[in-house]
């Protein structure tokens, strides 16, 4: 193997210690307050290493580099398709020039590593939806998702006069685990290539499982530039992510189980959660040759719909935003064979919401006890979806969400919580206007009875009008809570008060409702929401950009453990300084999204006098 680049140090700092002294344990070579150092090229493939490089160009701090499958993707242009004989053997090619997937699943080696996993009854929810729910749970694999089955399944066919040099892959989720943990059986050097930012949870699971972890780079972009580099410069094989016929295969056992584990008569649809599309398409490809009555049904974020959009258009579509919070999901363009296979066998397709998910893992944790990632909910997000619109008197029916994954960063839950039973319609967010006098609060109580309020925030702006923000339990059976929402606001209304329903408000649910004081004059105040990058010194390069140039008169952050924060930031700039505004907002890098005009900001942040002269279109 080719010696490391100069750019490389053995030493990396995490939690702001540095590695001095190695230990020898059973996992490796460990350094103190859990660093892993090594050289740069690992002895072993059991050993696990750290490392971190510096990229020579400067980062595009966009919101699309924060995620790997989101960062830099190929092109859908369909060129010329690789050879399906160049990666397997011509005895599995049809006459097609397809693989022949039914056998390559059949032959899979996946058991060599992987588990059968459970086809678990959510009593709770079959009994809520009025049919046979099942949970395929592949959060139960050692590694919590069942991205080790695709993995592994390309290793254990790699041909061993190529595969001594080792394997590498760019990936900080549960992609990077299947490899490390599938190079460790295999006894491959597997080099594991993160963002600098990677939070230590994340590479340090990595290297306990034999991976050389190399921390390069701000961003995914930046990371896997360094992956292909070290794949040309040392020779080593890059193991992807879905867009494989091996990986495809290694993901269809999981069909395979589910045809022997159920009632193929009664099964009707099998829900799969939609990221680059590896997981329906194996799954898609073996059910519809067994059993082709099974209706197979991807999900996908309504911002995160890449294979929703290719369907539709006929061929693979390149995202130009996606969404982060499912970001094992989260992809801007479809593998080129997994779209080949989905086109023949996806049935439909159901797009959900953020708070849909939220309310998904809820329903899996009261069924199962187990919390699952956001991704891992997305099926049973859709099945729920797809269940309302058609229901069926049929309460035998049998559908199966497949659990897909269980690697949650527990900082997450309180933004799950929070955003649970808003998806579940078991709560309500509204904003009331009342009368500024006394006895309108009791006489507001009195039209909200006999719900419980959940949420209550009020802050004295003027003697006219009371601004008050309300989060109210809904009780009433799931088909009818929309008609219960009506009647409460009905009874507002009736009561000679103003009334609005904020539920699908984003800018009230993520901001808003966490800031307290009420209207403010402030002149020349624009309101902007802003995504960045979760790391460490993240929020204070922010407001480092920001503070010499422009006065803030607003800021709200609140840190969910995911790895896209969001920022509420008011900023003054007179009218004739905003094309130089927007041009500063553009060269900073980060997102952002114009919210001056919203409704919710005039209501309960803007005062009178303030933004009457609108905001710039952007």
């Amino acid at each position: 193997m080719a010696a490391p680049s100069d750019l490389e140090v053995t030493a990396t700092k995490i939690n702001g210690s540095s590695c001095q002294e190695t230990v020898t344990n059973g996992d490796g070579i460990n350094g103190p307050n859990g660093c892993s150092v090594a050289p740069a090229t690992p002895a072993t493939p059991t050993t696990p290493v750290m490392t971190v490089t510096r990229p020579s160009r400067t980062p595009s701090l966009t919101g699309l580099s924060l995620t790997e499958y989101s960062a830099n993707p190929s092109p859908p242009a369909e060129s010329k398709r690789r050879k399906a004989k160049k990666v397997i053997p011509d005895d599995y090619i049809l006459p097609s020039g397809h693989p022949d997937y039914l056998r390559l699943i059949l032959t899979s080696k996946v058991y060599e590593v992987c588990k059968e996993t459970s086809l678990t009854h959510a009593v709770n929810l079959s009994n809520r939806l009025e049919c046979k729910v099942l949970l395929k749970r592949e959060d139960e694999q050692p590694v919590f998702s069942f991205k080790l089955r695709g993995a592994y399944n390309k290793m254990a066919h790699l041909d061993r006069a190529q595969s001594w040099r080792g394997v590498v892959c760019c990936s900080a989720g549960n992609h990077a685990q299947g490899v490390a943990f599938s190079a460790r059986k295999l006894k491959i050097p597997a080099t594991i290539v993160m963002p600098e930012g990677t939070p230590s949870i994340k590479h340090l699971a990595v290297a306990r499982m034999g991976g050389h972890v190399v921390l390069h780079g701000p961003d995914f972009d930046a990371a896997k530039e360094e992956c292909a580099r070290r794949e040309k410069h040392d020779g080593l094989i890059n193991i992807p992510p879905f867009d494989d016929p091996y990986v495809i295969a290694g993901q269809g056992t999981i069909g395979m189980e589910l045809l022997r584990q159920t009632n193929l008569q009664k099964l009707e649809a099998i829900f799969c959660c939609v990221g680059g599309g590896g997981l329906i398409a194996g799954i898609g490809v073996y059910v519809k040759r067994i059993a082709p009555h099974i209706k197979i049904i991807g999900v996908e974020t309504h911002d995160a719909n890449a294979m929703t959009q290719s369907l539709a258009k006929g061929e693979r579509v390149l995202l130009k935003d996606v969404g982060l919070f499912a970001d094992g999901a989260a992809v801007r363009t479809v593998g080129e064979e997994n779209f080949r296979i989905c086109q023949e066998v996806i049935d439909e397709m159901v797009q959900v919401t953020t708070d849909e998910a939220c309310a998904a893992i809820k329903d899996i944790f009261e069924d199962t006890r187990s919390v699952v990632e956001p991704a891992g909910a997305l099926a049973l997000a859709g099945l729920k979806k797809w269940v309302a619109a058609n229901p069926s008197t049929d309460s035998s029916r049998s559908l199966v969400a497949i659990t897909s994954g269980a690697n949650m960063n527990f900082d997450r839950l309180r933004f799950v919580a929070e955003r649970a039973n808003v998806g579940e319609g078991r709560e309500a967010l509204l904003a009331a206007r009342i009368p500024e006098k006394p006895g309108s609060f009791a006489k507001l109580i009195e039209a909200i009875m006999p719900n419980n309020v959940t949420e209550f925030t009020y802050r004295y702006t003027d003697g006219e009008v009371a601004n008050i923000m309300l989060g109210l339990s809904l009780t009433a059976p799931v088909a009818q809570r929309a008609h219960q929402l009506q009647l409460l606001m009905g009874r507002i209304a009736e009561a000679g008060m103003e009334v609005t329903d904020l539920s699908g408000d984003e800018l009230a649910k993520s901001h808003v409702r966490y800031l307290v004081g009420g209207r403010a004059k402030v002149p020349n105040e624009r309101l902007y929401m802003f995504e960045f990058p979760e790391r460490p010194g993240a929020l204070e390069k922010f407001l480092a950009t920001l503070r010499p140039r422009y006065n803030i008169s607003l800021f709200q952050y609140r840190n969910y453990g995911s790895d896209v924060g969001k920022i509420l930031a008011g900023i003054q700039c007179p009218d004739g300084e905003m094309p130089e505004l927007v041009k500063f907002l553009k060269e900073i890098g980060y997102p952002w999204f114009d919210c001056t005009q919203s409704e919710v900001a005039k209501t309960f942040l803007g005062g009178p006098g303030v933004n009457e002269e609108g905001a710039v279109p952007l």
